[in-house]
């Protein structure tokens, strides 16, 4: 009986010993190679395969302590992937919590306003953060893994800046980008002023892109948008070059010249009444909001004055006279 009572003491000793060295190594702080520490731990690693990665970029000097510290905690499911950075030393419990919290150190990727689909994709598939899994994808095909049911992506994809961890698929992308624009298309069409000469939302979407690459300076926005919707009620042509240059897609080298003006296609103003048939950029909540609530004028005409700024005119004479005086 004293020969069991002094092994069971021994064995409580030596748990205690143990489970002291082992606190010991969870609360002081780690030591790093180099500061600030990135790691990466992939989608779908098990708590064993993230620690390995996290020793094998310098963050734990063993794997083993920290997969015991997350199972003795319960936290062994809640490893979050994501590409991280440690700026200054930690524990082996906060990098726990770090980690399974997701404080992961984020990428963002931005939507210009007015680029068009093509030009959203092709800096979507040069970015390196980025999981490129719409690069084969056609248009349509993008659309409907993204649950959108329009049946052209121009235009319906909100510019802004976005947060992501390295890693997202691009398609993730896609469609925030998608719903967001959806979000505030719906939201501003819901609060329009009234007796627009707009059908839809969508149509109200096709007008501000027209506006978003018309507008060289924020405070014309309103009144570029005036001119069109008094030329959409007087059935006057829109006559806009973007939607020219546009519809001539790879053929555009540049410069637009007059017999361009003259080429028929779907998105050419100057030879087809009313709106093209798609947006022709993605536009801005600012060429939205313009578009929707657009403001008070008789004005149908407006040149380009060279600074960025447009002179509006109410007549073809005083147009012609802003024409001859700024761009000639």
């Amino acid at each position: 009986m004293r020969t069991i009572k002094r092994l069971l003491l021994v064995v409580l000793l030596l748990a205690v010993l143990l489970a002291s060295a082992i606190g010991y190594y969870v609360v002081r702080p780690l030591t790093f190679p180099v500061l600030p520490l990135e790691f990466s731990l992939n989608q779908g690693s098990s708590l064993k395969t993230a620690a390995r990665q996290m020793q094998q970029a310098g963050a734990l000097p063993n794997d083993w302590m920290f997969v015991w510290l997350a199972r003795m905690l319960g936290k062994s499911a809640q490893i979050q992937a994501g590409n991280y950075e440690l700026e200054t030393a930690v524990t082996m419990l906060e990098l726990l919590a770090i980690v399974t919290e997701g404080q992961a150190a984020q990428s963002e990727f931005s939507i210009i306003e007015g680029w068009t689909f093509n030009q959203f994709r092709a800096a979507l598939n040069t970015n390196p953060a980025i999981r490129h899994d719409s690069a084969s994808l056609s248009e349509a095909e993008i659309l409907r893994r993204i649950g959108a049911t329009e049946a052209y992506a121009e235009g319906q994809f909100f510019p802004d800046t976005y947060y992501f961890v390295k890693g997202t698929s691009d398609l993730a992308l896609l469609k925030r980008a998608y719903k967001t624009m959806q979000m505030h298309l719906q939201e501003s069409w819901q609060e329009r002023t009234p007796d627009l000469p707009l059908k839809s939302a969508y149509e109200a979407l096709i007008l501000a892109s027209i506006v978003e690459k018309e507008t060289g300076q924020a405070s014309d926005r309103g009144m570029i948008a005036a001119v069109f919707i008094n030329r959409l009620r007087k059935g006057m042509l829109l006559q806009t070059d973007p939607t020219v240059i546009y519809g001539l897609g790879q053929n555009f080298d540049g410069n637009l010249r007059k017999r361009d003006l003259l080429v028929d296609t779907p998105y050419n103003t100057y030879t087809r009444a009313g709106m093209p048939p798609t947006p022709i950029a993605l536009p801005g909540l600012a060429s939205i909001q313009a578009t929707l609530h657009p403001a008070s004028t008789d004005a149908l005409y407006f040149v380009a004055r060279g600074n960025g700024s447009s002179q509006f005119s109410n007549t073809l004479n005083e147009h012609n006279n802003a024409v001859n005086r700024y761009q000639k």
